[in-house]
Formats: C-alpha cells, structure tokens, sequence
C-alpha cells in the first residue's frame, strides 16, 4: 500500500447563510440538477410538434420531486435502517438527520410518473421515456454534493489517485467514488440515452436503458465503494446497493427488446390531426 494520496480539503458544506436559513452544497447542487431538467424538459417539449406543452412539464416535474423526496426518504428507512425504525417509527419523519435512497426515490418517482400519466391520459412509458434523460444529470450533481461534503467514500486503495477524506475515522486512502457515479451515472448515462433517443423513437427504449444503464454502472461502481457500515455485505460479497439493482438491468433490458421489437413511435398531435384531415 503506497502512503502518497490525495488529502481532500475541508470544505464548508454551507455556501452561506442569512441568520437561520443556510444554502448548503448538497442542497446547491440538487437544485442544479433541477434547473437542467427543466431546461431540457421545456426544449423538448416545444420540439413534441404539440405532444408536450410547458405546463404538463412544469407539473410533471413537480410530482417528480414530490416522489424523490418521499420515495427516497421512505426508501432509505425501510432499504438501510429498518430495524431502527421498528424500534423508533419516528425517524421515518426526522428527515433533518440526513438519509436519502436513489432505489426508493425511484420507486417514488415511478409512482409519481403512474399518477401523472393517469392525469394527463398519456402511457406510463410515454411518460417515462420523457422523463428517463432528465435523470442522470440530477443524480450526477448530486454525486457531486456528495463528494464535496466528503461523504459516501469509497473503499480503501492503492491506485495513485487516491484521497484521504476528513469525514473517515480510519484516514485510509480511498477511491473517490462519487466521482466514478458523477462520470458513469450521471454524465455517461445521459449521453447514452440522448444520442440513442435520436436513433429511435421505440416506446420504453429510453425508460429501459435509463434502467438497465444505472443498473449497471451502480452494480460495477459498489466494487469500490464502501459499503454501510452497520450493512455490510450479503453472502459476504454483495452490498444492498447490488441487490437493489440487480432487478433493474434485467427490467430495464427487459423493456428495450420489448421497445424494439413491438412499439411503434409516439404520433404526435399535429400528426394526427393531419392524419384525419386526409
């Protein structure tokens, strides 16, 4: 084990504050995050020649963030501390204490998804397929609040790159894995899905590959991750991070033979009016 590696800096996890209300980086980055949904959002939907309209994306961003939020508050209590939450359900409500789950804000978010396409009378995949190249660059920002408050390391290294995290008791040399899921999860996941998406307009190819692509990165990316500490390892080789993703790749690949295979393109409104005009 080489002793040279990367001192990470202390970084104040509160940008600034005005008396009680603090903006913090973690806070700061998801916020981004939002933004460029929403910016990319709003660009498709007025290239959907009538498909979309701003205010279904202003609503369907809302029930999204409604969905990340009670789905990965509800999601880390029950994935990654069920047991103290029978001995106090309280904590389910302390969302103050910190403790977020992407696998149960996807659940939520899919929830979300469920009820919005009822609402609007659209597919569940349409919906989705919308809102699947809209993800990754949120979670990569979020990655990135991560590292910065020097949470979710990874595990212990040798390779030259290495960072020694003020937030670990052990000061060991670590992969900085929040970087690997900011690259792989975030921006690699984006590209795929919107280049791929100009390929073909398949419905539930994009909801599939946003699935199976996370999935995947996430099951390769635990590798170097550190665990949960009161967790630890199933079959002593597996983390929950795997185990939540598994099903993932297999739906998500799922859906892309399907998409391919039996889906036609999403006919816009324009089209058909023209269609029954004939």
């Amino acid at each position: 084990m080489t002793l040279a590696a990367i001192q990470f800096p202390i970084i104040d996890p509160i940008i600034f504050s005005i008396g009680p209300i603090a903006l913090r980086w973690y806070g700061f980055m998801y916020l981004i995050g939002f933004i460029l949904a929403m910016v990319i959002a709003n660009k498709a939907a007025d290239k959907s020649n009538g498909l979309w309209s701003r205010d279904q994306v202003s609503d369907l961003l809302f029930y999204g963030f409604l969905g990340v939020i009670l789905g990965g508050r509800i999601g880390y209590v029950l994935f990654y501390n069920f047991d103290y939450f029978l001995s106090d359900p309280i904590y389910l409500f302390k969302i103050w204490t910190g403790g977020m789950s992407f696998h149960g804000g996807l659940l939520g978010v899919i929830t979300a998804i469920a009820l919005f396409a009822r609402k609007e009378k659209k597919s569940f995949l349409q919906v989705g397929d919308f809102v699947a190249p809209l993800v990754p660059l949120g979670l990569g920002a979020g990655r990135i609040g991560n590292f910065i408050n020097a949470e979710l390391w990874g595990r212990q290294t040798d390779v030259s790159w290495a960072m020694i995290f003020p937030t670990d008791p052990l000061g060991l040399p670590r992969h900085p894995s929040q970087l690997y899921e900011f690259f792989l999860e975030g921006l690699v996941l984006f590209l795929i899905i919107y280049f791929v998406g100009k390929k073909t307009k398949a419905i539930g190819v994009a909801s599939g590959l946003f699935l199976a692509g996370y999935g995947l990165f996430r099951l390769t990316i635990e590798f170097f991750r550190e665990p949960d500490a009161h967790l630890g390892f199933y079959f002593s080789f597996i983390s929950m991070g795997q185990m939540l993703s598994l099903p993932m790749v297999i739906i998500g690949v799922g859906l892309i033979i399907w998409g391919l295979n039996n889906s036609q393109p999403i006919v816009s409104n324009s089209k058909k009016n023209k269609s029954s005009a004939k």
